[in-house]
C-alpha cells in the first residue's frame, strides 16, 4: 500500500486504540486535540490551553519554581534552630524520643546514637524574627518574603522512592511528576517553548551525589507530550537543537511538513494519541530552534543582575545560572520549572560539606526572590525550595570537637515557599527540641502537594486521569491544602 494512501480497511486493534483514545480523552477532547493551522504550523490545542474546567477557581500563581535539594539538607544545621542540643553535646539520643524509628544500612550496625549540635551559628532575621544558619546569609535577607514549614514529613528513608515520592506523589516509579500533571491540567502559556523543563547542576558538598532519573520529570501514564523537557549545561542546551551539517531551515521546514503529513494519516488511521504528542514534539523542538537561543543569551542582562546572582551566574549548570534561567523561563511563560541541585547527601564530614553546598545555593536562591519581586512577577510565581528528608541530629560515625555526619531523617524537615498565593514572613509548625519528632502542625507530602496545586488554581482532588480503570491524581487518595499558609 502507498504510504501516502489511507487504507479502508479497519482492524479490530484499530478500533480498539480508537475505543481507547476517546474512552480516555472523550469527544469533546479529540476534537479539541485536532490539529490546527497556526501561523503556517502544526499544534495541539490540548496541549496549549489545558483540560476544560482547569483552573476550578481564580490560581493566585501561574507557574512554580521548584528548587529542589537532592540529597536531603539537614534542617538542624540550616533552618530548625534547637538551642538546648548544646547542651547534651554526646549524650545518647534517648530511646524516648527515638521510639523506634527503622534505621537505614549506614547506621543500623551503631551500637550509640549521641547527639551532635550544629557547630554553626543562628540568629534571627526580619520583621518575623526567623531563625537562620550563619550559613545562609543572603536568605536570611529575604526572611520576610519566605513561608517556613518545619513540619514537613515523608514514609521514605532512602533516597530514590524518598526522591520519586516528591516528584510524583508515590514511592514507586511510574506515576507522572508534578511538573507533568499541570502541563495536563493547565497547558502552556508559550507556544515556543515547553511548559515544562528541568535543569541539573552538581555542588561542592558531595559532587558525586545520589543520582537523578529521568523519569523523576517523566509523564508517567499521561501523554508523553507532558513530560519534562531537560535543558543540559553541556553543548546544546536541548539535545538535537540544531540542523545537521548541510541542512538548512526551510529544508527542516518542508522535512517537517512532509513527516506530519504521513503522522496525520496514521493519526487518522489508529487514533493513536502519542502520533499526536509526535506531531506537536516536532513542531515544538522546530520552534525551539530560535526561542531558546535567544533564552540562554544572558549576556543582554545588567551587570547587577548577573552580580546579584552571584560568580557563576555566567557559568552554565551552575546553580547560579539555573536561577537566572529560571527566571528567563518563568517570564516566558513557561509554567513549572525544576532546578536539581546535587550535593546534600552528607552522612559523614557534614560541616564541611554542608558549608560548601550552602553556599551554592545561599546567593542564587535569595537573588531568584529578589529579581522575580523587583520585576512584579513574586505575587504570580510559586518558588519552593527543599529536598527529599531531613537529618538526624544523632551523629553518623564518629562525634569528634569539629566533625559529625548526619543520616536520613523522614519524620521532620524543613522547606520553604514564597510568592504566589503564600503568606510572607512566617514560620509554620513546630518539632521537639531535638528537631526528631512533629509537635504541632504536621504536614505530609501529600498536603504539600494539595498545597502547590491549590496556589495555581487546582482542587487537587479532580485533576485526574484514568488508567487501568482507575483514576489518578497527583496527591492519589490524600493530602488537604494547609490553609494558615495561604496568604
Amino acid at each position: 500500500m502507498n504510504l501516502l494512501t489511507e487504507s479502508n480497511e479497519t482492524s479490530p486493534s484499530i478500533n480498539l486504540a480508537r475505543r481507547q483514545f476517546l474512552g480516555k480523552f472523550g469527544l469533546g477532547t479529540a476534537a479539541l486535540a485536532t490539529l490546527l493551522q497556526k501561523d503556517g504550523l502544526q499544534q495541539s490545542a490540548v496541549a496549549e490551553t489545558g483540560q476544560p474546567g482547569f483552573p476550578n477557581f481564580m490560581p493566585r500563581a501561574k507557574r512554580v519554581i521548584y528548587l529542589f535539594q537532592s540529597g536531603a539538607p539537614s534542617q538542624l544545621d540550616l533552618y530548625d534552630y534547637k538551642p538546648k542540643l548544646a547542651e547534651m553535646r554526646g549524650v545518647d539520643l534517648p530511646d524516648s524520643i527515638r521510639k523506634g524509628q527503622r534505621l537505614t544500612g549506614m547506621t543500623a550496625q551503631q551500637t550509640k546514637f549521641p547527639i551532635a549540635p550544629t557547630k554553626f551559628k543562628f540568629t534571627q532575621h526580619g520583621e518575623s524574627g526567623a531563625w537562620l544558619s550563619e550559613l545562609l546569609p543572603n536568605i536570611a535577607k529575604v526572611a520576610d518574603d519566605l513561608c517556613f514549614i518545619k513540619t514537613i514529613h515523608t514514609e521514605a528513608i532512602n533516597h530514590d522512592p524518598a526522591v520519586t515520592f516528591f516528584q510524583t506523589g508515590n514511592q514507586l516509579a511510574g506515576r507522572p511528576s508534578m511538573g507533568a500533571w499541570l502541563s495536563y491540567g493547565l497547558g502552556s502559556d508559550n507556544d515556543d517553548l515547553p511548559a515544562f523543563v528541568t535543569m541539573i547542576s552538581i555542588g561542592t558538598g558531595i559532587p558525586n551525589g545520589q543520582p537523578l532519573y529521568d523519569r523523576l520529570w517523566g509523564s508517567g501514564f499521561l501523554p508523553s507530550r507532558y513530560q519534562g523537557v531537560k535543558f543540559r549545561s553541556i553543548g546544546e542546551p536541548v539535545l538535537y537543537l540544531n540542523n545537521p551539517p548541510g541542512v538548512d531551515s526551510g529544508t527542516r521546514r518542508r522535512m517537517l511538513d512532509d513527516l506530519s503529513a504521513l503522522n496525520k494519516l496514521k493519526l487518522d488511521d489508529v487514533g493513536d494519541p502519542e502520533i499526536a504528542t509526535r506531531i506537536s514534539q516536532y513542531e515544538l523542538a522546530y520552534r525551539m530552534q530560535t526561542s531558546v537561543p535567544e533564552l540562554t543569551e544572558i549576556s543582554h542582562e545588567t551587570k547587577e543582575t548577573l552580580e546579584m546572582y552571584g560568580p557563576n551566574a555566567t557559568q552554565p549548570g551552575t546553580f547560579a545560572y539555573n536561577c537566572l534561567l529560571a527566571r528567563r523561563l518563568a517570564e516566558r511563560g513557561v509554567r513549572f520549572v525544576q532546578l536539581f541541585h546535587r550535593g546534600w547527601d552528607q552522612h559523614l564530614n557534614l560541616p564541611k560539606a554542608i558549608a560548601g553546598q550552602a553556599s551554592d545555593v545561599d546567593q542564587p536562591a535569595a537573588a531568584l526572590i529578589n529579581d522575580l519581586k523587583q520585576r512584579g512577577m513574586l505575587d504570580d510565581t510559586l518558588v519552593v525550595w527543599g529536598g527529599e528528608f531531613g537529618r538526624t541530629v544523632y551523629c553518623q560515625g564518629t562525634l569528634t570537637a569539629d566533625d559529625y555526619g548526619r543520616d536520613h531523617h523522614p519524620r521532620c524537615f524543613t522547606y520553604w515557599l514564597a510568592g504566589g498565593g503564600i503568606k510572607p514572613g512566617i514560620s509554620y509548625g513546630e518539632t521537639d527540641d531535638f528537631s526528631y519528632n512533629i509537635v504541632k502542625d504536621p504536614v505530609h507530602v501529600h498536603d504539600l502537594h494539595a498545597t502547590m496545586l491549590n496556589c495555581l488554581g487546582i482542587d487537587h482532588t479532580k485533576l485526574t486521569f484514568k488508567f487501568q480503570g482507575r483514576y489518578y491524581r497527583l496527591t492519589d487518595v490524600h493530602g488537604n491544602v494547609v490553609k494558615p499558609i495561604l496568604a
